[in-house]
């Protein structure tokens, strides 16, 4: 068994959503997770939002700018009345549905409700479409077995209840299911946030297990370093679960940190492929890498950063120093991306500035605090043993005409980390580029 991914620009047209038919019928059972058609996410967000905060006038004009989006879609998805006939059925349903909510007494339960409708959209079209072409596919319903409780998965649920689900859908080519929706603790309708359908896929490939779980996006794999900054990339073919979640968390797009966690667990490897181009390689995550003498593998960078120095001459030689302030973190419920410490201060960084007021108020009252906003952590991931000199001199060298903040190496075998001002961020990712990855580079002008 296999799981396939697909996003939302993938079946973002009647066009693609043929395409994706195309590409999964070779006779191999699998489980297919859809998001929502592309676009759709975001006018549901703007539905509920204005429902909330605008009335029931202004989210059914909304409403009916949407609907209005699937109707050429299903025309020009299908050939059969019938499968016409079906899917106009649905649209209707699920837009009533839309229409049914009160603002006045709009909750967020009924928010998540209304976000959820993308994916039901998407799925039960795409199933009329199978059907339609004669493949042997069927449904099974993400809210019948994904379920998160105190806001994370319930992995026992999950994997005890898919097998139920499968079993009683009876054997089938295809499973269609929804990707980000789930229910909670309560039974209601909720979602996974972090990862939406992408985390649906590593859940689920993670619970059966699978053979493999496929991503497929419109991106050819993940690429050595951001192509949006830095014009000269390349993709990776190969990666560790352990960098690819480095180069997740610190800012590459393609996957979410989360979704790495549940193939791992399993140890099923994750690849990352273009829908527009199948025929490319992409990129396989998986335990151990073997092709590839790299060292160093991509750079990616983690935006709107606040590095924060504490110091206090009562840290010399003090035991339960570091605890105070991890506690003055944990309780204000923010995270530290990066920290290096010295015999009298400690520095850090969040992300999450929400309550970054509270937690200096707090730390003054034992120390001197100095804030710096607009930071950028650049990550350089690979696979960096302890026994092997020369990679973390080789990378601060690269950046030597930089003012450099803090500087990180030993905490992960898979990862440095750089804190610099953001105003240097894109001649520092090129340096990187053009210093760690010179002889791939040269390789790749040599070829044009």
């Amino acid at each position: 068994m296999r799981v396939l991914k697909f996003g939302g620009t993938s079946v973002g047209k009647p066009e693609r959503m043929q395409h994706i038919a195309q590409l999964i019928n070779d006779g191999v059972e699998k489980i297919v997770v859809l998001s929502a058609v592309s676009g759709t996410t975001n006018s549901l967000v703007e539905i509920h939002t204005a429902y909330k905060n605008e009335g029931k006038k202004a989210a059914h004009e909304l409403i009916d700018k949407l609907e209005a989006t699937y109707h050429p879609f299903v025309q020009n998805l299908y050939d059969k009345n019938s499968s016409i006939k079906k899917a106009t059925a649905l649209i209707k349903e699920k837009f009533d549905l839309l229409c049914s909510f009160k603002s006045k007494k709009f909750s967020e339960a009924d928010a998540k409700v209304i976000l959820a409708q993308g994916e039901l959209i998407s799925t039960h079209l795409f199933l009329y479409y199978v059907q339609e072409i004669g493949l042997n596919a069927a449904l099974i319903p993400a809210l019948e077995f994904m379920k998160i409780t105190d806001g994370e998965p319930d992995l026992k649920f999950i994997a005890k209840k898919l097998r139920k689900t499968l079993v009683k859908t009876g054997k089938h080519q295809l499973y269609i299911t929804q990707g980000y929706i789930c229910m909670n603790e309560d039974g209601e309708v909720d979602n996974l946030r972090r990862g939406g359908s992408d985390y649906t896929a590593t859940l689920i490939g993670g619970a059966i297990p699978a053979t493999e779980i496929q991503i497929w996006t419109d991106i050819d794999g993940m690429h050595n370093t951001d192509p949006r900054v830095v014009k000269d990339t390349f993709p990776i073919h190969e990666l560790s679960f352990d960098e690819a979640a480095e180069l997740a968390y610190f800012g590459a797009k393609i996957l979410h940190p989360s979704c790495v966690l549940p193939a791992q667990k399993s140890g099923v490897p994750v690849k990352l492929l273009n829908t527009m181009e199948p025929q490319a390689k992409g990129t396989v995550i998986s335990e151990i890498v073997t092709s590839t003498p790299q060292r160093v593998k991509a750079i990616a960078a983690k935006d709107e950063i606040t590095a924060i120095r504490i110091k206090s001459s009562r840290m010399l030689n003090a035991y339960g120093f570091l605890k105070k302030i991890f506690e003055v973190f944990e309780n204000y419920q923010t995270s530290i991306d990066m920290l290096t410490t010295s015999e009298v201060a400690v520095s850090l960084t969040i992300d999450d500035t929400t309550n970054l007021k509270a937690i200096v108020k707090a730390l003054k009252s034992y120390a001197t605090v100095e804030v710096d906003k607009g930071q950028t952590i650049i990550c350089v991931a690979g696979e960096f043993k302890q026994t092997e000199a020369g990679i973390a001199a080789k990378v601060i060298n690269t950046l030597k005409d930089i003012p450099l903040r803090m500087i990180s190496s030993g905490g992960s075998r898979s990862n440095i980390s750089i804190l610099l001002d953001s105003k240097y961020k894109v001649e520092a990712m090129n340096a990187l580029n053009e210093g760690l990855f010179a002889d791939i580079l040269k390789k790749k002008r040599a070829m044009v």
